[in-house]
C-alpha cells in the first residue's frame, strides 16, 4: 500500500476487534510512525505508551463508563509535555496531531484498525488524568489521546464526505479557477 492509499482508506473504527494479539514489532513500527512526525522546533513533546497486557488494558478503558474500544488487543496511549517552543508559543497540539495521523496511517499499513480518542479524556471528565495515574505518568505529561489498535471484526465504513469543490479550491476562497 502506498502512503495514498492509505490516506484515501483509513476511517475511524468504532466497532469490535478479533481477539488476534498485535504483535509488539508491529507496535513498534506505529510507535515510530509517530515518533518521527514532524514536531515544532524540534522539541518532541509527544511520547507514546503501548500497552498490550490484557488486564491492564481492561483496566485501563475500563476508567470510561461505558468503555470504549474495550475488545481490542492493544492500545497506545499518546502524552504530550506542554513547553514554549518559539517566541512564548506551545505547540504540543501540533505536534502530537501529527504523531497520531503518522501512526493512524501506519495502524492502516500493517492491516490494523483504530479510532482517535481524545475528547472525554481532556474535557472535564478528565478521564485521561485518572489513566496517567495508572500507567505512572509524571505529572509534566499530560495523557490527551489513545488509540485502539487491533484487526477489525468488520469493514470500517466510509464516512459520507463533502465534494472537494465544497472544501478546497484554488487562488482564493470559494474560487472557480
Amino acid at each position: 500500500m502506498n502512503v495514498l492509499d492509505a490516506i484515501y482508506s483509513r476511517h475511524s473504527y468504532r466497532g469490535t476487534y478479533k481477539p488476534a494479539p498485535v504483535p509488539r514489532e508491529d507496535l513498534m513500527k506505529i510507535m515510530q510512525a509517530g515518533l518521527d512526525a514532524p514536531s515544532a522546533c524540534n522539541r518532541q513533546t509527544t511520547s507514546l505508551i503501548a500497552v498490550d497486557d490484557p488486564a491492564l488494558l481492561k483496566r485501563l478503558l475500563h476508567v470510561r463508563k461505558p468503555p470504549i474500544g474495550e475488545t481490542a488487543p492493544a492500545a497506545i496511549f499518546v502524552l504530550t509535555q506542554r513547553v514554549i517552543a518559539y517566541r512564548n508559543t506551545c505547540y504540543a497540539v501540533q505536534d502530537y496531531a501529527a504523531a497520531i495521523e503518522n501512526m493512524l496511517l501506519a495502524i492502516v499499513e500493517l492491516g490494523y484498525q483504530s479510532c482517535w480518542y481524545e475528547g472525554y479524556l481532556t474535557n472535564e471528565e478528565r478521564i485521561g488524568e485518572q489513566m496517567a495515574q495508572i500507567l505512572g505518568v509524571p505529572d509534566d505529561y499530560e495523557l490527551v489521546c489513545f488509540l485502539p489498535v487491533g484487526i477489525a471484526e468488520e469493514e470500517p465504513a466510509a464516512p459520507r464526505k463533502k465534494a472537494f469543490g465544497e472544501r478546497a479550491w484554488f487562488n482564493g476562497f470559494a474560487s472557480e479557477n
